[in-house]
């Protein structure tokens, strides 16, 4: 229908005599595809609250523990088992523990999980599990013990004994982080020309990392923990006040060497975690 100024309205249409309108038109703006939402921008990686919470509660707990320790009536016992640097002696020696028996672990678990992994020697992956798996089933009090009357008291024993424990979660993760990798992205890079070496540090590792530092982490807190079982064979730690405690009914003693024990893992498992954090490709990451 035309109006009076014999123009049609806007979006009324002729076609062989008949008028019709177009009940959805509008203008042309509508009918472009909707442009993509920009990217937001990646997480961070470190938060504030990641740097600073167990931090702030672990400075916490040790202050509480020394304002209580300064105000508290101890016997002649319990001063001579803290005084004269023991507390900060058996905390050093619990440290050196796990830094050496960590190395070890290392520079074991991770070169031979890369081995097994490789065609020609992947038919030995069971029986290195298996002997991976009786170190950790081996009770660790058990294992020090054996180690203890093989090779005699002293470091040595402990640190073969820690080593031996936590070689598993790394040897595992290790092989399942490359096991894991995707078998079309190794032919895509044989195929433009690298070489098995540069596949496997260039595309495989990097691909494994989450996997391996996951495994890293762990055999960390596992050696804090079973560093404090170095005390029955001569290793020193933190078990010396643990077992001090323990034997001599001295409560004090005791709760220093445990909360110390405590503090050292979870402050090693925070540090780890961001090393995790860090060292993870960010290719690898969500939305980057």
């Amino acid at each position: 229908m035309r109006t009076s100024s014999g123009r049609r309205p806007e979006g009324e249409h002729e076609v062989k005599g008949l008028a019709f309108r177009d009940e959805g038109g509008g203008s042309s703006d509508d009918h472009t595809e909707d442009t993509p939402p920009p990217r937001a921008a990646g997480r961070p990686r470190m938060t504030w609250q990641k740097l600073t919470f167990l931090p702030a509660v672990l400075i916490a707990v040790l202050l509480a523990t020394w304002l209580w320790f300064e105000q508290a009536d101890l016997d002649a016992l319990t001063r001579n088992a803290l005084s004269d640097g023991q507390v900060s002696k058996a905390l050093w020696q619990h440290i050196e523990l796990t830094a050496i028996s960590t190395f070890f672990v290392l520079i074991i678990a991770i070169p031979l999980g890369i081995l097994l992994t490789r065609p020609r020697f992947r038919g030995a992956t069971p029986a290195a599990m298996a002997f991976a798996n009786m170190g950790q089933a081996t009770p660790a009090i058990g294992l020090l013990a054996l180690l203890v009357i093989w090779l005699g008291i002293g470091r040595r024993a402990a640190l073969i004994g820690i080593i031996a424990y936590a070689v598993l979660p790394v040897l595992s993760n290790t092989i399942a982080g490359l096991k894991a990798n995707d078998p079309t992205l190794l032919e895509a890079a044989r195929g433009i020309g690298m070489s098995p070496l540069g596949v496997l540090t260039r595309v495989e590792l990097p691909l494994a990392v989450p996997l391996v530092l996951a495994g890293v982490r762990t055999a960390l807190v596992l050696n804090v923990g079973t560093a404090t079982l170095a005390t029955f064979g001569g290793g020193g730690g933190l078990g010396v006040l643990i077992t001090t405690g323990i034997t001599s009914q001295r409560m004090p003693v005791l709760m220093v060497g445990s909360i110390l024990t405590v503090a050292l893992a979870l402050l090693v498992d925070w540090l780890a975690s961001l090393a995790e954090l860090l060292l993870r490709p960010r290719g690898l990451e969500a939305g980057q």
